[in-house]
């Protein structure tokens, strides 16, 4: 089949590249010349891992190319996927469906017979039949069928989400736009991959209501962390203890700074917006939107603690900040809170990450970037752990400790333990949702003179 995607950015390439390995023709579309040069190139624009090699291979193969010419893309096409951005809009916390609208305009114009035109964005409930209605005022000539295929995936794990999918999720009203969609997904099927036909509403819900769940979960386990430092309990023992529940799962219960990234914080905030214009508020995903950003100023407050209760002249080093490891996405990162907040206080923040200089260089002024966790942890006086990424699972602590001006760490990763770093040489060390016992003389100050904490957790 002859497929043109419409937008090269995560989902837009990922799909692309990922099609093209299904065995079909693919075109990817772009308005930035020099993007498209790029993957003309071979050079690929976002890190996701295994995604350059693929590319390649496929574009070897004569199945993949790349053009700024949408027209001549979408020429011969039996499926037109519209994968562009839909940025949380400024003021009201609407997705903004600008790109999308366009979009459809512009294929609409394009066309030279019947297709498909899929929405891969995610997009609001009636987004499809917006674009049906764009279409058909542009082009009322034309032959066509709209369908919804929202993706589900993870940024870090995107190739394997993509070829192992738990479900592919189709929005149809037709059972010629349904022959060309499942012809286009045959090879998942012929592997036994769901393949969840609906109608386009519930397509698109089903997105929504996937990351807002998802989001809840991570909320919930961070709250019961906060909770957890109050009474003396240790987070890893519950969560573990809940996720042998399989109604629970033991996915997703990771405390830690909060969520973040390109689909949770604006998904939730979209779904939020979508039940007040339907008068049916979304009670839990407003309450999580709020609590998420409490979570965050929490682990600043983790962080002022350690240091004793101010972190005016001390020098800290962060190591991660993207939203996750990975990646080099920044979006909503937790790490664009809390460094900020530690640079306002007055601290001198050193920041390493693999793959977040490019973006967080722009996004975080102020701080100082090196090379690897040894050179941020030199003369500092307390090092951070934001980000998992497999480079600061195995540290040598001791030589970080002796390093250090006052070897401290807050680990909101959970890496660590007390019993780690103390033997290492720390002077103190706090995580998220744990009891630790090991937090120095300053801490211990710091703890008695802020009311209302509790002199186990330093947090709220």
């Amino acid at each position: 089949m002859k497929i043109a995607v419409i937008g090269t950015g995560y989902v837009g390439l990922v799909s692309g590249v990922c099609f093209s390995d299904f065995g079909h023709e693919v075109v990817c579309v772009d308005k930035n010349p020099e993007k498209i040069s790029m993957l003309e190139a071979g050079r690929i624009p976002i890190y996701e891992p295994g995604l350059d090699a693929l590319l390649s291979t496929n574009v070897e193969a004569g199945r993949l190319s790349f053009t700024t010419d949408l027209r001549a893309a979408v020429d011969g096409a039996e499926a037109i996927f519209i994968a562009v951005g839909t940025p949380t809009r400024r003021g009201d916390g609407h997705a903004d469906l600008t790109y999308v609208f366009a979009a459809a305009e512009e294929i609409a114009r394009a066309l030279t017979g019947y297709a498909v035109i899929v929405t891969k964005s995610t997009v609001p409930v009636g987004t499809n039949r917006k674009v049906a209605a764009i279409v058909r005022t542009t082009r009322p000539d034309i032959d066509f069928d709209v369908a919804s295929n929202p993706e589900f995936l993870r940024e870090g794990a995107a190739i394997d989400d993509f070829m192992r999918p738990d479900r592919v999720v189709v929005g149809v009203e037709s059972d010629r736009a349904k022959g060309v969609m499942g012809s286009i997904y045959r090879p998942l099927f012929l592997r036994d991959f769901p393949i969840v036909y609906t109608d386009l509403e519930s397509a698109e819900m089903i997105k929504y209501a996937a990351n807002a769940f998802l989001a809840t979960k991570i909320t919930f386990i961070n709250e019961i962390a906060a909770l957890c430092e109050r009474v003396g309990a240790d987070i890893k023992a519950v969560a573990r203890g809940m996720g042998l529940d399989n109604r629970i799962g033991n996915k997703f219960l990771h405390a830690g700074p909060g969520y973040g990234g390109s689909c949770f914080p604006k998904d939730t905030s979209a779904l939020a917006r979508i039940g007040q214009d339907h008068a049916c508020p979304m009670q839990i995903t407003e309450t999580v939107m709020k609590v998420n950003d409490a979570v965050k100023r929490r682990m600043i407050d983790k962080i002022i603690d350690l240091c004793g209760g101010s972190v005016n002249g001390k020098t800290i080093g962060v190591l991660g900040v993207t939203f996750k490891p990975d990646t080099d996405d920044m979006r909503e990162a937790p790490s664009l809170t809390i460094v900020p907040a530690l640079v306002g206080g007055g601290a001198k923040v050193r920041v390493t990450d693999p793959q977040g200089r490019r973006e967080g260089e722009a996004l975080l002024p102020g701080v100082t970037w090196v090379d690897d966790a040894y050179s941020a942890a030199q003369d500092a006086d307390a090092i951070v752990i934001l980000t998992q990424w497999n480079e600061f699972r195995a540290l040598d602590l001791s030589r970080l400790a002796k390093s250090m001006t006052t070897p401290k760490m807050a680990d909101l990763r959970n890496i660590y333990s007390e019993e780690d770093t103390g033997a290492a040489g720390f002077t103190a060390y706090v995580s998220v949702g744990r009891r630790d016992s090991f937090k120095g003389e300053l801490f211990q100050q710091s703890q008695e003179a802020r009311p209302g904490r509790s002199s186990l957790s330093g947090t709220v």
